[in-house]
C-alpha cells in the first residue's frame, strides 16, 4: 500500500499522480504499485513539487510495517531513534511565537 498526501501541490503534479493513484481527497493519493514505480513517482514529485510540501508512506517490512520520505518546507521532519523512524517538531520561529501570543 502506498499513501501520498500533497499540499499547495501544482495542478500539473497532481494530475501526473492521477496516472499512477486514486485521488480519495483533494491532495491524497492511495495505491498498490512496485518499489521501482513507487521510486518514478517520487522523482516526479521532486521535480514538480514546486514550494508545496509532500510525505510518501508505503508498506514494508519494518518494526512499525511502514517506511515514509517527506519533501518541502514543514515543521515535521523524520528522524531515526534505534531503528524506527520517528516524526519531530521543528522549533516555531520566535517571531511566529510573537503573532500566536499576542
Amino acid at each position: 500500500m502506498l499513501v501520498i498526501v500533497l499540499e499547495n501541490a501544482p495542478p500539473r503534479l497532481r494530475g501526473r499522480l492521477a496516472l499512477w493513484l486514486l485521488e480519495v481527497r483533494a491532495g491524497v493519493y492511495l495505491g498498490d504499485v512496485t518499489r521501482r514505480v513507487r521510486e518514478m513517482i517520487w522523482k516526479n514529485i521532486e521535480v514538480g513539487l514546486e514550494d508545496g510540501n509532500a510525505v510518501m508512506a508505503w508498506s514494508t517490512n519494518t518494526e512499525s510495517g511502514f517506511d515514509f520520505v517527506t519533501l518541502g518546507k514543514n515543521r515535521r521532519i523524520p528522524v531515526e531513534f534505534d531503528g524506527l523512524k520517528l516524526v519531530s517538531f521543528l522549533p516555531v520561529a520566535s517571531l511566529e511565537n510573537n503573532v500566536i501570543n499576542q
